[in-house]
Parts: structure tokens; C-alpha cells; sequence
């Protein structure tokens, strides 16, 4: 960890194929064949830098639409969030961006709490987005360390507020 809270950690995301497979007797995986599929993601992370991009893309588009929709219109212009925060959670721990992950899940879970969202609701989907945004921008890899912690924090305090009123 860093003791300055601009100084840069570097976390290493557990081996996580490797934990997951049985060594050796009936089942067992090839440890070769699970090297190489482990090679094939590490080399992937650059490509999902590009990818998360263009979903970062959509759903700022998605929530544009939600934020300009119509009270009639936000259940639909809601679903469209979720989708593209679905696939978001479903790859960022793959390449050791565990808080895409983390917030996209919390987005995804906020969205079917609040199918059809009023203003309010409106503004926490985008803090959650914007958390995503800055996930990537600050390169936040594993658990982000303690800015990770601290959007975390932020991120469910926000929520716990709306959900009070």
C-alpha cells in the first residue's frame, strides 16, 4: 500500500484459474493447458482497455437518455443502464479490474431495486457511472487500494441516502 495517497501501488490480482481446477486425478486440468489460458488473458487486458471504452461510451449514452427521458419513458431508458452495466461487471475482475465489477454489480442491483427510477434514483445511477469512469481513468486495478476504498464508501453512502428518503 501506498503511504502517500498520490503515490501509485501496484496490486496483483490472485491466480485465480489456477484456484479454481483440481490438480491431478480424474477431472484434473492440464497445468500446461492452464498456463496457456492464463497467458491468453494477461494478454487480453490491453484489449479490454479498448472494449471497456466503448461501453464506458454506451453507458454514458444510455444514461444521457435516462436523465432526458420522459417519467414514462425512464423503465425502458433504465434497462438500457443495466444492460450495459451487466456486461461491464461480467468482465472487469477477468482482467483484474475487480471494482468494475464491484460497481457495476451495485448499479445492476440498484436498477432492479428501483425498475423505474425517479429523479433521485436518476442521480445515483450516474454517480455509479461515474465511478466506472473513474475506475478506468485512474487505472484502479484489484481492489483499487484506498481510493478504491474511499469510492466504495462514497458510492454506498450515496445509496444508503436515497434509500432512507
Amino acid at each position: 500500500m501506498a503511504d502517500d495517497e498520490n503515490e501509485v501501488s501496484v496490486i496483483r490480482p490472485p491466480d485465480t484459474l489456477k484456484s479454481k481446477v483440481r490438480e491431478g486425478g480424474p477431472g484434473a486440468v492440464d497445468l500446461a493447458a492452464l498456463e496457456r489460458a492464463e497467458a491468453v488473458i494477461a494478454n487480453l487486458t490491453d484489449s479490454y482497455l479498448q472494449w471497456v471504452q466503448e461501453d464506458l461510451v454506451k453507458i454514458q449514452t444510455a444514461y444521457d437518455a435516462l436523465a432526458a427521458a420522459p417519467e414514462a419513458e425512464r423503465k425502458a431508458a433504465a434497462d438500457r443502464v443495466f444492460q450495459v452495466a451487466h456486461d461491464i461487471k461480467g468482465q472487469g475482475g477477468s482482467f483484474g479490474y475487480n471494482l468494475m465489477t464491484v460497481i457495476g454489480n451495485s448499479l445492476c442491483r440498484f436498477i432492479e431495486r428501483e425498475p423505474d427510477p425517479s429523479p433521485k434514483h436518476v442521480d445515483v445511477i450516474k454517480v455509479h457511472v461515474d465511478s466506472l469512469k473513474l475506475v478506468i481513468a485512474q487505472n484502479l486495478k484489484g481492489d483499487g487500494g484506498p481510493l478504491g476504498e474511499k469510492l466504495l464508501a462514497g458510492l454506498n453512502a450515496v445509496i444508503d441516502k436515497v434509500a432512507a428518503k
